[in-house]
């Protein structure tokens, strides 16, 4: 099985796409995974460049804005999904686009109708649309998404489980039947370490931080186990530790405690040799 490692554009917006791609390229990424509405007049030649590198894509979509009026929400959903359809030509298009839906206070009738929509613009497009699991969204803690996942089998997941751990303020010890079906619906992974009092923490690779890691590491190996054996060709992952707000400043200054690509490029790394070497090793 591949395993296909995806960078995070965010973060790294100011940078223009030919000299981000080009560092993408040469550090080992498959691609980027991209919210290109946030800045469309920046993002104009972005599939040209990625498709020139030999690089690939996952488009991501989330809206805000229009939450509290769900009419207005529905069609903001509508319009940016099919925005996000416009990222794409004859020779490129995006592997999938991973949404952030709705808002945490929404009604079961209200997702449903969300996740139908998305669901016929898939269909419209062949383009896969999963579900992210994210705070203040329908997906904000493992046993909402355990009775939603009950209710609609078909939904597929880009599982980010540092927001369950931020949400429940556990590492979901007493929750292993909702992360078990979880695991089992989900297609990509956000890899980025969170902890019971935040969504990140500050540096992965330091002895205070090895528990929530080590938890993090446990969950994303069930989901390779689970790949192994169906036998599917390719995983998908991307690294996703964030710029300020997600990375804490020094106090008084607005220097990051850590270099955010950099602790980006260490998790493929190591989830390159916990995976892929591993892999490669216990061949005949």
């Amino acid at each position: 099985m591949r395993i296909d490692f995806y960078c995070p554009r965010w973060g790294s917006e100011h940078i223009r796409w030919p000299v981000f791609a080009q560092r993408v390229k040469t550090d080992g990424f498959a691609g980027v995974e991209v919210f290109p509405l946030g800045d469309m007049d920046r993002n104009e030649d972005m599939v040209d460049t990625l498709t020139d590198m030999g690089l690939s894509y996952i488009l991501l979509h989330a809206e805000l804005e229009e939450g509290p009026n769900f009419s207005r929400y529905l069609d903001a959903l509508e319009r940016n999904l099919y925005a996000l359809l416009s990222y794409q030509h004859a020779t490129a298009k995006p592997r999938f686009i991973v949404s952030q839906t709705g808002r945490e206070y929404y009604t079961r009738a209200q997702m449903e109708a969300c996740f139908a929509l998305c669901d016929r613009i898939s269909q419209e497009s062949s383009i896969p649309i999963i579900q992210e699991t994210h705070r203040n969204k329908w997906s904000y803690a493992a046993h909402v998404v355990k009775d939603y996942l009950k209710a609609f089998p078909r939904l597929e997941l880009a599982l980010d489980l540092s927001h369950w751990v931020c949400v429940s303020e556990s590492y979901l010890e007493d929750q292993q039947e909702a992360v078990d079906l979880a695991i089992r619906h989900t297609k990509h992974i956000h890899a980025r370490v969170g902890h019971p009092q935040g969504p990140q923490v500050t540096d992965p690779r330091t002895p205070e931080n090895q528990e929530a890691l080590n938890h993090h590491l446990a969950w994303w190996d069930r989901w390779i186990d689970q790949l192994k054996q169906l036998d599917y060709p390719c995983a998908t992952i991307t690294p996703e530790f964030g710029p300020y707000p997600y990375m804490a400043y020094i106090p008084q200054t607005t220097q990051p405690v850590a270099d955010q690509y950099e602790l980006n490029c260490w998790m493929k790394q190591l989830l390159t040799e916990r995976y892929v070497v591993k892999m490669n090793e216990s061949l005949p």
